[in-house]
């Protein structure tokens, strides 16, 4: 044994031959990083390696107690691709908490195995999330106190999984309490290390967002990427741009400006500003009031002390605030236009209203005539190349081109997460040059305005994106067009396990789709994400040895593997031609976009009788109304019901936005009203015909188990508004589920011809939730509010 080890380790330690070697060779290299006089979390990052090398470990991670005594936090973490800290409450719901609560060792052969935890703590349990989360499986863990003066339990050492198979053996735990006390050195020490030269990004450090040497980390990784620091403190330590906004406010005490999409061009004061020296001095004025001009910079100090308010725009008042380097970037591309872009929107706004003013003031606005020089302006080519732009970068869905008769304005809206919000509107002379510049775009006949048309852009012709639009063109009155383009979703399809499915609607919904045989419908109404949650179903059973057909109206979604057709009635192929062509290529999955007729639907069911899977959306507004709109098809029941796997009926509802989402813990009365609106749904189920009382008791208990923290609390999360959000509270969407499987109680509903009501009880009784409980658990797992669960379930 080297005389390294010997001076850290009892002298009654004997390491076994096979891991002798390892131990005399990691670790003493791991020792010596640790009494490194450099920043701790870079010590304890690079002994990480050294230390599972010693152990013969998978995983690593070091606790430290927080500042509240109530929590861990993760201070080195080994093998999970997050950079956010981990935090784990002390207590008996983790090992790691257990540990820091006891200050005992554990060591066990598998974290999983009840009886291990309960010769430790009578509730005892090993936290299984994170293995959920990330696929990981834990075995063996090794998990020893990290000691203060022999006494206070300042942070855990935790190693997961003997690479050699079996518990880590007593030589090695032995070894690594004798490494928590050189961790505990190391954590005293580095506290009293002299902090380093103050920094812009101090605030940062200060509130524990992130510690003082993940912060050297990132400068380090910035350095070698040749990066903003601010870039990868966003994407690789989940630091917020607000975050950093404040850091940089407090820093130079002066108020944080966030960017702000729609704010106004200050042209009289950009008039001798160009673009390369704002970028090479980094100022930009933003607007003039009573208090003077408004300067953003980088560096207001800098900015202050070179009177670039006197200096450069001759103004006497000036007010100076801060904002981030990509703010500041994206503010500039709004003033000045993006580089190699189509140009500021503001700006070309500018040059058609001045065009516009020129054109002979008698001559009705939009008129047909010349149409052909107007739908080849330059400008208007830019500007609809820059609504597109616009559409795709905000995430909308849809854009609304709404033009209206004589010299009012042509509307243009984008549909953002489900809600339409205002984008610009466009001079009258150009309405109609404008609805013939995307007709133009898709190949549609610009004469004419009589008759709705559609088309699709393959927007990688016109400009730099690589997007696909659907175009519909509908006459108004008063002689006008409106037009509608879907941005079309790109790219793979999500995986099924990040559809937003509760455990347990996935875990059914995978054993139903696994069957080898019958039909199964997704359902609801337009822009509910049917066909997405199709194709990532198609995803998960798309094999090299499946072969599967699709028909759809349009192909939104390509995935490779999938034989595509798209339907097309004018040539007569509509869904019920392909399906009988389906039939007669050999297919094992078939999967229609939509069953609007008796014939396709019939079509289908045959499929699905004859050894088939089938796949198929409706436009219902729940599941068991699905099963009656197939029968009033004419859909024989006893084949139906021996064909039918199941019906998943889903809602689109506005997500909480993340960085803004206000957390606050739900009183008694909150609680009651949502388990009264979950419970409302149940009432017909024979358990609370029984007794309500105790399955509202049963239901509250879930809940608990699924959602509640340590003390049995519910976090609940109101929306805020950010710039992130456009000031909404909202930003993105989450799915709403409500999956009703064919189990053989349903079946025999189906071929009694029953009701829907009675349909519902069955299929509640046999553990279906409907869309208000999931939206309810969805509002529990602070992934929505109930204002957008009742909004999107209302019956």
């Amino acid at each position: 044994m080297s005389s390294d080890l010997q001076t850290i380790l009892p002298s009654n330690i004997v390491l076994p031959d096979d891991g002798q070697a390892r131990f005399e060779r990691y670790l003493p290299v791991a020792l010596e990083k640790l009494r490194a006089k450099v920043p701790l979390d870079e010590a304890l990052n690079d002994a990480a390696r050294d230390i599972l090398a010693a152990f013969a470990a998978e995983r690593l991670t070091i606790y430290e107690v927080a500042d509240d005594k109530l929590n861990l936090v993760s201070r080195v973490k080994t093998g999970l691709r997050s950079f956010k800290d981990l935090k784990l409450p002390i207590g008996e719901h983790s090992v790691a908490g257990f540990v820091a609560l006891s200050g005992r060792s554990v060591n066990l052969a598998d974290a999983y195995d009840p009886a291990e935890l309960v010769a430790y703590a009578p509730r005892l349990r090993f936290l299984a999330e994170v293995d959920k989360r990330t696929g990981f499986r834990t075995r063996e863990m090794l998990v020893v106190p990290v000691l203060a003066d022999d006494r206070d339990v300042i942070g855990v050492v935790q190693l997961l999984n003997n690479r050699r198979g079996g518990r880590f053996s007593a030589e090695a735990e032995q070894a690594a309490q004798a490494l928590a006390k050189v961790v505990a050195v190391a954590v005293r020490t580095g506290a009293e290390i002299e902090r380093p030269a103050r920094s812009r990004y101090d605030a940062l450090i200060a509130q524990r967002l992130i510690s003082a040497g993940n912060f050297a980390l990132a400068v380090r990784a910035a350095r070698k990427r040749g990066a903003d620091v601010e870039q990868v403190l966003i994407e690789e330590f989940a630091i917020t741009r607000a975050q950093i906004g404040q850091a940089l406010a407090e820093f130079f005490r002066v108020p944080y400006e966030t960017f702000k999409p729609g704010r106004d061009k200050p042209v009289e004061l950009l008039r001798n500003i160009r673009r390369e020296y704002a970028e090479a001095n980094q100022w930009l004025p933003l607007s003039e009031g009573a208090e003077g001009v408004v300067i953003v910079a980088l560096d207001p100090e800098r900015a202050l002390a070179a009177n670039v308010a006197r200096n450069v725009l001759g103004l006497d008042r000036a007010r100076y605030v801060v904002t981030t380097q990509a703010e500041f970037r994206s503010t500039i591309d709004l003033f000045f236009g993006q580089r190699g872009g189509s140009g500021n929107l503001g700006d070309l706004l500018i040059e058609l209203e001045a065009e516009s003013a020129e054109r002979a003031p008698e001559k009705e606005p939009g008129a047909l005539e010349g149409e052909e020089e107007s739908v080849a302006n330059n400008e208007v080519v830019k500007l609809v190349n820059k609504i597109i732009g616009d559409a795709h970068q905000r995430g909308a869905s849809d854009i609304h081109v709404e033009s209206y008769p004589g010299r009012a304005r042509t509307e243009i809206r984008f549909r953002i997460d489900g809600s339409l919000v205002p984008y610009i509107e466009v001079p009258a002379t150009f309405r109609n040059a404008l609805v013939a510049r995307i007709k133009v775009m898709c190949g549609l006949d610009i004469a004419e305005r009589r008759r709705p048309q559609d088309g699709k852009i393959d927007f990688r012709r016109f400009g730099p994106l690589a997007i696909e639009l659907r175009v519909a063109t509908v006459p108004v009155a008063g002689g006008v067009e409106d037009v509608v383009l879907r941005l079309l979703q790109q790219g793979e399809p999500i995986p099924i396990d990040r559809l937003g499915l509760l455990p347990h609607d996935l875990d059914a919904l995978k054993t139903v789709i696994a069957k080898p045989y019958g039909i199964f419908f997704v359902c609801g109404p337009t822009g509910s994400g049917k066909t997405t949650t199709l194709h990532s179903v198609l995803g998960s059973l798309n094999t090299p040895d499946t072969k599967i057909w699709t028909a759809e109206d349009p192909v939104e979604i390509t995935q490779k593997g999938l034989r595509q057709v798209q339907v097309n009635r004018r040539a007569g192929m509509d869904f019920a031609t392909v399906m009988r062509a389906f039939l007669r290529a050999d297919p094992d999955i078939i999967m229609v976009g939509e069953m609007r007729d008796a014939e396709t639907t019939a079509i289908g069911l045959e499929a699905s009788l004859t050894g088939h899977r089938v796949f198929a959306t409706l436009h219902t507004n729940s599941a068991p109304e699905s099963i009656i709109r197939l029968l009033d098809m004419g859909m024989d029941p006893f084949n139906f019901a021996d064909a039918l796997l199941g019906v998943l009926a889903q809602r689109l509802a506005k997500r909480l936005c993340e960085q803004c989402r206000k957390p606050e813990v739900a009183d008694a009365v909150q609680v009651q009203t949502l388990l009264g609106e979950y419970c409302s749904e149940l009432q017909a189920t024979p358990r609370f015909k029984a007794d309500r009382a105790a399955a509202e008791a049963a239901v509250l208990a879930d809940w608990v188990a699924m959602y509640g923290d340590p003390n049995g609390q519910f976090r609940l999360y109101r929306r805020a508004g950010c710039t992130a959000c456009n000031d909404t509270g909202y930003r993105g969407r989450i799915g709403l589920h409500e999956l009703l499987v064919a189990t053989d109680p349903v079946k025999k509903m189906v071929q009694e011809r029953a009701r829907v009501a009675d349909i519902l009880t069955i299929a509640l009784a046999e553990g279906m939730h409907t869309l208000k409980m999931n939206g309810v658990e969805k509002v529990l797992a602070g992934l929505t509010d109930m204002a957008q669960v009742r909004a999107v379930c209302i019956k």
